[in-house]
């Protein structure tokens, strides 16, 4: 279900991929009930879309991936925060209790 995304060059493969198969990044807080209630949307989601790859970012682990992945993409940070990646660019981003599993599904698939 979830790939733990832990490092930049984690991240520099995930955006090759995306070429081939879309990448959805959730970036995760652990102190966050929001971040958590967005998360446990998407474990109840089953299955999961078979098309796309899932990373999880623990942002209080690894703040300056979560960094980079602002930069790169020029999205403010926010937390909880989900982007699909699609051809090495962010073509949808989604915050706090918007994030939901139907709109993500259907940003992968279109």
């Amino acid at each position: 279900m979830w790939t733990d995304l832990r490092e930049a060059t984690q991240l520099d493969r995930l955006i090759a991929d995306s070429h081939t198969n879309p990448q959805v990044i959730f970036k995760h807080s652990t102190r966050c009930s929001i971040s958590r209630v967005a998360l446990s949307r998407f474990d109840r989601t089953s299955p999961m879309n078979e098309g796309a790859v899932f990373h999880l970012l623990d942002l209080l682990q690894h703040r300056p991936l979560s960094q980079s992945i602002t930069e790169r993409f020029g999205i403010s940070h926010e937390s909880p925060q989900l982007l699909v990646i699609k051809k090495g660019i962010c073509s949808y981003h989604a915050n706090h209790l918007e994030i939901e599993p139907e709109e993500v599904f259907a940003q992968i698939d279109g």
